[in-house]
């Protein structure tokens, strides 16, 4: 049964990675898995925050940030080195047959930290606003689907990395986001006051 699910992770994951090679994702999906590409976002965000929610505005960034960083910190410092599963473009059985569109890099890949942390932070901030703007939600798993989608494309992570990456980042989100909402202001904030 286990190697049924490795051989179906395999064959879903080469679906994405060679099935669906074309020049325009070549060049899109390694720039939407690139911290860089989505800076105008976070700027955004820490703007945003600040200016229209004063202090309460830094107490969510601070909260993101604790988000991001226990996402990061459970996928890469505890739940890597314990499975240690290779990333498909290291993994000697198949990475002849890798697309790489990326440099594989010497981590472990299950799972996803880019999936977690990114699940994690869109989880977080959908729960805050979503009583306020519902396109949030959208946005928020658009952005998240966008990168887990290019980690598998360009070569590093199976489609099974990024969906317990993105498993963890939304219980991690879900958690850090209840824990903040129990506030006193910020039950204020979800009734609509």
């Amino acid at each position: 049964m286990f190697d049924q699910i490795i051989q179906l992770d395999q064959n879903l994951f080469f679906a994405i990675n060679q099935g669906l090679s074309n020049s325009f994702l070549d060049w899109l999906m390694p720039a939407l898995r690139n911290r860089y590409f989505w800076t105008p976002l976070y700027l955004f965000i820490i703007i945003f925050l600040v200016k229209n929610y004063g202090k309460n505005g830094w107490l969510i960034l601070l909260f993101s940030v604790f988000t991001f960083g226990l996402t990061d910190y459970f996928s890469s410092s505890i739940i890597k080195p314990t499975v240690q599963r290779l990333r498909p473009c290291n993994d000697p059985e198949i990475k002849n047959q890798v697309i790489n569109r990326v440099s594989c890099g010497s981590g472990y890949s299950f799972p996803s930290a880019h999936a977690a942390n990114h699940f994690g932070l869109a989880t977080f901030l959908i729960l805050l606003f979503y009583h306020k703007c519902r396109l949030i939600l959208s946005i928020g798993l658009f952005w998240a689907l966008s990168i887990c989608f290019a980690q598998i494309y360009v070569g590093v992570h199976y489609p099974s990395d990024v969906i317990i990456g993105a498993m963890l980042g939304s219980m991690m989100g879900y958690i850090m986001a209840s824990i903040l909402l129990v506030n006193q202001f910020f039950k204020k904030w979800r009734s609509g006051n």
